[in-house]
């Protein structure tokens, strides 16, 4: 009889050959239906009653603020929740995506991303024209994440006005190397290493000061000569740890994988008198520097990419867009992925990553999946007196417009509605853009919603003073002339909120808003004027719900 270590053994070895099955679901589901089975899953398992589907004139308002950043007109609503079509939420969603609107609000999302904006910038589209170009091109995020770090050789950068390209975004951080390094960690990570800068993370064991100062030796040759980016072909960066002597810093990712090389080193007295050299004539010529023979950044991109190292790159835009479109990631804070915080859905959250990376990190059909899953469209009151934790995405989040929606919506939901009935497509598509050019006078007031979203002191005196409300959206030669037309005040009411909420009003707002009209006799241009005003400055339209 074999003892029971030898029987042990026996079993490893005949099964140390086989393959460990993949726990994941496999690559070819489509990706609405993995995301739903994995979410329902742990409903199920944890007991938790989900919110009913929403209805049609709340997804077209939710999918349309998502995706193209702004309310839907009247007429679309009208058209969406008549049809008895049972694709029409797909193919509302596959206009959406193929429309213009879809590139420029998606650059802009990406822009505040990227840039870290929170309430105050002044949200200059640092990077816009580069993002609207390449989302329009089709570029996948892999490829742009590339542009970023390794822009292509032009001009020099006009130092009086952001110009746009993708050397920006180096270029504007290059003279403070410890922010470039943890925005870069940040936005395209979803790691914030700042906190192993002085010493090893005292509370998460996979952050050392040899990933913060690793990751900056990727950087640390990059500088700015004459308004070029330039690299140059050796650097070192040493550090002083809580404890030992100065240390010096290996080329090392934040997965710990190192590149081997011999150019981490000073640059020799000879070696800085080619390069100041070769700098001074370039910066005659009016060019670009000449490139290194050695670019540690381009290393940095290959080892974010590879097959095996990707992990943080895959997974932290796949949870920037997931909490993009429910207002809540798998991993909370956005910044915060590391073993002591786990995924609330570790095996989607695989499994999404795997399915962008295999698709060319191609956001667009990563967005149609979220927004075509049944996890998107709950309705966003829950079925029971207490709603359950948001990381069961059982009910559809609240979520604040940005200030692009805000300001674009309030053009849309104030312009005379027959605007958008009558013309082409393309006319109209041309008028919707206008009110996102005109809405944003309104938007620069507006602050950039956080996880933590209150009402901006700019915000509420904008809406608390109403002079510019009223003379930029209230005056006659929008909504408020066509509705001075109608004799009758219900019929009033019934436009102005469907033009708002896009939605009839229910009984009790018809006799409360038909009652406060009737009430002023002698004034009811104005009255009508204060219902709109109170629409307008109501939650329900600051909100996507």
């Amino acid at each position: 009889m074999l003892r029971l270590s030898t029987a042990l053994a026996v079993l490893l070895a005949a099964t140390a050959s086989v393959p460990a099955a993949d726990p994941l679901l496999p690559a070819d589901k489509p990706v609405e239906a993995v995301i739903d089975h994995y979410v329902d899953a742990l409903l199920k398992s944890d007991g938790i009653e989900p919110a009913p589907q929403a209805d049609d004139a709340t997804f077209i308002r939710r999918a349309t603020l998502d995706l193209v950043g702004r309310i839907p007109t009247s007429a679309e609503v009208d058209e969406f929740t008549k049809s008895t079509d049972s694709q029409k939420r797909a193919n509302l969603v596959d206009r959406l995506i193929a429309s213009p609107g879809f590139v420029r609000f998606q650059a802009a999302q990406f822009d505040a991303m990227i840039n870290g904006t929170v309430a105050g910038d002044d949200r200059k589209p640092t990077l816009y024209p580069y993002l609207q170009a390449a989302l329009a091109e089709g570029k996948g995020w892999d490829a742009m994440f590339r542009d970023l770090m390794l822009p292509p050789d032009g001009q020099a950068a006009d130092k009086k006005k952001a110009t746009g390209t993708p050397a920006d975004f180096l270029r504007s951080r290059v003279q403070d190397l410890d922010r470039l390094t943890n925005d870069v960690s940040v936005a395209f990570f979803g790691v914030n290493v700042s906190c192993a800068q002085c010493h090893d993370h005292p509370l998460v064991q996979d952050w050392k000061q040899d990933h913060f100062y690793g990751l900056k030796s990727f950087f640390s040759r990059t500088f700015d000569a004459g308004g070029f980016l330039a690299e140059r072909d050796a650097g070192l960066v040493k550090f002083k740890p809580t404890k030992g002597p100065e240390r010096q810093a290996k080329l090392m990712f934040l997965t710990s994988a190192t590149v081997n090389t011999d150019t981490v080193r000073e640059l020799s007295k000879d070696e800085q008198k080619k390069e100041k050299e070769a700098i001074e004539k370039a910066k005659a010529a009016k060019a670009a520097p000449p490139k290194p023979s050695f670019s540690a950044r381009a290393k940095l991109v290959d080892i974010a990419l590879k097959p095996g190292e990707a992990d943080f790159f895959a997974k932290a835009i796949v949870n920037r867009m997931w909490h993009r479109f429910t207002g809540t990631g798998f991993v909370m804070p956005l910044d915060q992925m590391h073993s002591e915080n786990p995924p609330s859905h570790p095996d989607l959250l695989a499994w999404l990553a795997r399915d962008t990376q295999s698709h060319g990190y191609d956001l667009r059909r990563l967005t149609r999946g979220i927004v075509m899953s049944k996890t998107y469209s709950r309705a966003s009151k829950a079925p029971s007196a207490s709603a359950p934790p948001a990381k069961y995405f059982a009910v559809a989040k609240l979520k604040p417009m940005t200030p692009l929606q805000l300001g674009t919506s309030l053009r849309i939901a104030t312009l005379d509605p027959a605007q958008f009935e009558k013309g082409k497509p393309d006319e109209i598509e041309k008028r919707i853009e206008q009110c996102e050019g005109t809405g944003r006078g309104f938007d620069r007031q507006v602050a950039f919603p956080t996880d933590d979203f209150q009402i901006g002191v700019g915000e509420a005196l904008l809406f608390s003073n109403g002079d510019k409300l009223n003379k930029e959206l209230l005056g006659d030669n929008g909504i408020m002339g066509r509705v001075k037309s109608v004799k009758d005040p219900k019929d009033a009411v019934e436009l102005m909120v469907r033009t708002v909420y896009g939605r009839s009003p229910t009984a009790d707002e018809t006799k409360a808003l038909t009652e406060y009209i009737g009430r002023r006799p002698d004034r009811v241009q104005e009255a009508y004027r204060q219902v709109m005003w109170a629409l307008l400055t109501s939650a329900e339209f600051r909100f996507s719900y």
